[in-house]
């Protein structure tokens, strides 16, 4: 079949993300997502109210630097203001990464299974992609991901707590890959679920000690404010330049930005929140081990069930027939934390299988 346009080739080498399914209708049964690994919690005192005063005029632009924000982050982290790279969600700050290093000719590396995005973003932009597998455990191959780097490698990519599988990076681990890795070459450390994890390496110290790390996070997941879109990038000055010339102007609202404001504010009550998902996470993840599942380090607000292509096609199936949806991706199903009924319902489906 002959194309109508000129489109670019690259779009043929990669399928788009596909987000987690919504829940499939079941008579007497309370449908419930847990394909997306939403923060089903209810908003912050004063968050809502925040973003519709913010938006109350929609027919101005919002501040484009979003310098507000960026003063909030920086003062909480205690980094410079010009180190702060707000964007869309942390997927527009991935973006961003990718578009200022990549292009034909160039190469990424990144530990697989993974978030999806990674390769997809590779892809966008004609590099080479360079997945390194996971050990058994589900945590990052660190040997493997420096062997995968050469004079074409211009981005890393980590994932810290790892989405799908759970476990996060610690310390040393980061520390000894970062001595390996060439200092031209930018590794970008994704903690997007950092604020669930009981334990992870101090990203912030590293960052200090190597120019090269840039920290991804987002007000998507702890903060619950994934659909407002809002997420920020830690990096060096020059590298944090570089990002804002390809980033969208006006891509974080005026509702996001006072929505973020406000949760940073209350970062306390969200940490507090934070810990009471990853205590049900936790029993969650032990509760499958007791049924014989595998199950490695939970992290983040999700637990990671390994299972053969077939025995995961029909954990979701049956879950589906439970009005619960879950995420069914490479070497297992992805379960995020949500209320009790639906948890229930998932261990209730792992015990029949």
């Amino acid at each position: 079949m002959s194309k109508r346009f000129q489109l670019r080739d690259a779009l043929a080498e990669f399928p788009p993300y596909v987000p987690g399914k919504p829940p499939v209708a079941s008579p007497g049964l309370t449908p419930y997502k847990l394909s997306s690994n939403e923060n089903h919690l209810p908003p912050l005192p004063g968050v809502v109210e925040s973003a519709a005063s913010a938006s109350a005029i929609p027919g101005n632009y919002p501040d484009p630097t979003a310098a507000a924000l960026v003063a909030d982050i920086a003062s909480h982290l205690d980094v410079e203001p010009a180190e702060v790279v707000p964007g869309a969600g942390a997927s527009e700050v991935l973006t961003a990464l990718t578009n200022i290093t990549l292009e034909a000719g160039t190469s990424v590396v990144y530990p697989w299974p993974s978030f999806e995005m990674y390769p997809i973003l590779a892809s966008a932009r004609g590099a080479e992609k360079r997945p390194v597998d996971l050990l058994e455990d589900g945590r990052h191959d660190f040997a493997g991901l420096a062997a995968a780097i050469d004079d074409t490698t211009r981005l890393v990519l980590l994932c810290s707590p790892n989405n799908p599988t759970g476990p996060t990076i610690t310390d040393a681990e980061l520390e000894g890959f970062l001595a390996e890795v060439p200092e031209s070459v930018i590794v970008v450390l994704d903690e997007a679920y950092l604020e669930f994890a009981t334990e992870a390496a101090d990203s912030l110290a590293a960052r200090a000690k190597h120019p090269n790390l840039v920290l991804a996070r987002t007000f998507s997941k702890a903060h619950g404010l994934a659909g407002l879109r809002v997420g920020y990038g830690i990096a060096d000055a020059e590298i944090a330049s570089a990002m804002r010339q390809v980033i969208a102007p006006f891509s974080v609202t005026a509702g996001a930005q006072a929505a973020a404001r406000e949760s940073l504010a209350r970062v306390d009550e969200v940490a507090v929140r934070a810990k009471e998902v990853a205590a049900v996470r936790d029993r969650f993840a032990h509760d499958l081990r007791e049924l014989g599942l595998s199950v490695p380090d939970a992290q983040g607000n999700y637990v990671w069930i390994a299972l053969d292509p077939e025995a995961a096609v029909a954990f979701e199936g049956e879950c589906a027939k439970q009005a619960v949806a879950v995420r069914r991706l490479q070497g297992g199903v992805r379960v995020s934390i949500g209320p009790d009924e639906a948890l229930e319902r998932v261990l209730k489906v792992a015990a029949s299988l």
